[in-house]
């Protein structure tokens, strides 16, 4: 019998953080508060968003209203990595960078966990920025994955390939 396995990988789901970051925008031009701000919400490159509002407040105010969009979609905020508001002219901006990928620190951590904390016989190799857990018994894989859950670690994990 082949040994079972899946990944620990920390993806974010592009097409819903678009979705979140377009009703986010279109939250922000609706709502009466950010009238006259000049409040808006824009993707800055690939990896990162940008927020710009007239005052501090008004901007930390749209980041929390793109956090509780991320959330209505099942999005974990560990994605999340924002910068205070600085200013920029006339305005103040906020750059959020979307973290993806399990450094290989984090990658260890986790694997020394899986050593210690779970079943005897469970195998942990990095690949890359995710992590394969392989073992005989399917039952030792679930244990795993809810030990992992369990532990609250400042980047978010998903499980794939199940196998």
């Amino acid at each position: 019998m082949a040994d079972s396995s899946f990944d620990i990988v920390s993806k974010l789901d592009r097409q819903e953080v678009d979705n979140a970051l377009s009703q986010a925008a279109r939250e922000v031009t609706q709502r009466f508060d950010f009238k006259g701000t000049g409040a808006s919400i824009e993707w800055a490159g690939e990896a990162a968003v940008e927020i710009s509002a007239n005052a501090d407040d008004r901007a930390t105010a749209v980041l929390e209203v793109f956090k509780e969009k991320l959330v209505k979609r099942q999005q974990s905020l560990k994605i999340l990595d924002a910068s205070e508001p600085r200013p920029s002219g006339q305005q103040s901006k906020i750059t959020v960078a979307l973290k993806e990928g399990i450094t290989s620190e984090d990658a260890k951590k986790i694997g020394k966990l899986i050593r210690d904390e779970g079943p005897k016989g469970v195998k942990a190799q990095v690949q890359g920025d995710e992590l394969r857990v392989s073992s005989k018994k399917r039952d030792d894989l679930q244990a795993v994955q809810q030990l992992v859950k369990a532990q609250d670690y400042d980047f978010a994990v998903q499980f794939t390939n199940y196998r």
